[in-house]
């Protein structure tokens, strides 16, 4: 399964809006530098879907990513 992700890092509050089952828009209050959003996004995603994996196939650098839970 593939979900796409818009992230908007620095916020003042982590929360997440599920626009539908495949595309989520995500607050962080991570930075976006030294992968910190990346690593965020990640454990969000992990808990959201325990015993799955959970990886960045594209939007490593930009606020638009595609994740891939299987």
């Amino acid at each position: 399964m593939y979900l796409k992700i818009k992230v908007i890092v620095d916020s003042k509050s982590e929360k997440i809006e599920k626009k539908s089952v495949d595309e989520w828009k995500i607050w962080i209050k991570q930075p976006a530098s030294n992968s910190l959003a990346n690593n965020r996004i990640l454990e969000i995603l992990k808990s959201e879907y325990p015993n799955k994996s959970v990886r960045i196939i594209s939007g490593h650098h930009s606020p638009s990513k595609i994740i891939s839970i299987g």
